[in-house]
């Protein structure tokens, strides 16, 4: 699986006009299946994504994680992140998982994240959303797990 955390001081996602879910202080999860993935890689990278260190400290320093902090999470799945552009100018994206797949994965994820206390939105599976964000940082980690 292929995550793109950011950390961020407000994020929301649109579809068709109407805002779908919305968070503050906490993190926008852009979250790409691979064909290969199963809820053992999910969960993996669902701990790695809470208990990732990238929140200031009382001293400034990134050194506390998501948990630490209360924090909400905004998961949106996007399977464009599994882009193969070595070969001309139009992406291909052969690399990411089947839709049924994907979408098992992807709600497994959000599930399992709901599990945490923390607040949890989501976009909509599959559906052309609109994503705003305040990047806090601004702070961008990709994370790839197999």
């Amino acid at each position: 699986m292929k995550a793109l955390l950011q950390r961020v001081a407000q994020a929301q996602v649109t579809i068709n006009n109407q805002v779908q879910g919305h968070i503050g202080q906490g993190l926008l999860v852009l979250l790409c299946a691979e064909p290969s993935d199963d809820e053992t890689v999910a969960d993996r990278l669902l701990r790695k994504t809470l208990a990732l260190r990238i929140f200031a400290d009382d001293a400034g320093k990134m050194n506390r994680s998501l948990l630490d902090i209360g924090g909400e999470l905004l998961i949106i799945s996007q399977f464009t992140l599994c882009a193969d552009t070595s070969s001309g100018n139009r992406p291909s994206f052969t690399a990411a998982a089947s839709p049924l797949l994907a979408q098992t994965l992807y709600d497994y994820f959000v599930n399992q994240a709901s599990l945490s206390g923390l607040r949890v939105q989501t976009g909509q599976f599959g559906a052309d959303m609109k994503v705003g964000l305040v990047n806090d940082g601004p702070v961008t980690i990709p994370i790839t797990l197999r």
